[in-house]
């Protein structure tokens, strides 16, 4: 796997990517360019019912099974980057690099189709819609094609990291999603005469300072969290007190205790606030993604199979994003790892791009990973 066979063809597959960007559960043309692609090498495509993104399968078709996933949603968001093979889609990008994670799992696909004869297992490897959603994850899940997976793996782009450096860390590399809207309900008033009413705002606006607190005073000081508030509107003129006013954000926690904890904090203090003032709150929680739980007995194991492929184990710093692969790490032990693209413009930024110079590393780590997981008993994988 150390020939140079498919650089030259992942990197045109790259582009094309790159230039058709969908958005999640849009990924119509993207779905039919992989299974093209897949079917082209003779690999398997299986039948899932899922409406966009597939699943295909290299190997005996028998246990052990493994899995490696990649995700194939874009951006809503205009590209700035100044690239020949730059977003053909008005308002759409790939500004995540799921282009180059498509890609570099479709490399892997072809060298372990290569190799198919030698592989004394399955691996089903994952093209997953909407993970930008989040939940493509969960739609894969439903589908039952990973209830026989033993071990999953996943790759994500960093512009934090040097090219050729994987980045990696055990338990949560990533955190638990969460996101809030509140409407706090008051009463309509002349803003000369405030008095005969109930002001939202003020209401509002002192939520807003006594959420700060949850993570301070309420969680663990060793305990990463935090809690931002990242949209307010009320009113429409300047002499009328509001009847409403709306507060939205975000509150990311790597643990189901500190999870739990938050949210009944800010739910409490929302409602304790609107009820001191006389007011009501109409609260809406939605319960994203899961913390990623990186299994630490397979984290040497990675580094190894990275230093073999040529590139960089290195430690990953933690983060407070939020990554829908955890839906899969609730169900089956794995690991998620970090491949280092060249210091860019962050995650989701119109001016973000990676360096196409590491995809076919990549896809030989990967592919290499995937072989090496079946063959090594010392990993728990059941053989039939």
């Amino acid at each position: 796997m150390q020939t140079n066979s498919y650089a030259d063809e992942l990197l045109e597959t790259f582009q094309w990517f790159h230039r058709h960007p969908e958005l999640s559960y849009e990924e119509v043309e993207t779905t039919k360019k992989l299974k093209a692609l897949l079917t082209a090498k003779g690999i398997t495509v299986l039948d899932t019912g899922l409406a966009t993104g597939l699943v295909a399968q290299v190997g005996t078709g028998k246990q052990p099974v493994i899995a490696i996933r990649c995700d194939i949603d874009g951006l809503p968001i205009t590209e700035e980057v100044d690239v020949p093979y730059i977003s053909t889609v008005p308002g759409k990008m790939h500004g995540c690099g799921h282009d180059f994670h498509t890609t570099a799992v479709l490399g892997a696909a072809y060298l372990l189709k290569e190799k198919e004869a030698e592989l004394p297992g399955t691996v089903k490897i994952l093209f997953q819609p909407a993970e930008e959603a989040p939940g493509g994850a969960l739609d894969v899940i439903k589908t039952g094609v990973l209830d026989d997976v033993q071990r999953i793996f996943g790759l994500h782009v960093t512009p934090a990291q040097d090219v050729g450096t994987v980045g990696l860390r055990s338990g949560a590399d990533s955190a638990a999603v969460d996101a809030f809207k509140f409407t706090f309900i008051g009463k309509g008033a002349h803003a000369a005469h405030p008095e005969l009413g109930i002001d939202p705002i003020v209401i509002a606006t002192n939520f807003i300072n006594a959420v700060q607190t949850v993570v301070s005073r309420t969680m663990n000081a060793f305990a990463p969290g935090v809690v931002s508030v990242t949209h307010i509107a009320a009113g429409n003129t300047w002499n009328v007190i509001p009847e409403t006013a709306f507060v939205e954000g975000t509150a990311r926690t790597t643990t189901p205790e500190d999870r739990a904890l938050v949210r009944s904090r800010i739910v409490k203090l929302a409602e304790d606030i609107a009820g001191a003032y006389g007011a009501t709150v109409d609260t809406d929680w939605y319960a994203g993604p899961p913390a990623t739980n990186n299994a630490p007995e397979l984290e040497q194991f990675v580094a190894e199979v990275a230093r073999e492929a040529g590139l960089t184990p290195v430690v990953r710093e933690p983060s407070l994003g939020g990554e829908d692969f955890a839906y899969y790490e609730e169900r089956i032990k794995g690991f998620f790892f970090h491949i280092g693209t060249g210091r860019s413009h962050s995650l989701h930024n119109p001016k973000f791009k990676v360096d196409p110079a590491v995809l076919y590393p990549a896809a030989c780590f990967m592919a290499q990973l995937a072989q090496k997981v079946l063959a090594d008993p010392a990993l728990g994988v059941r053989h039939d």
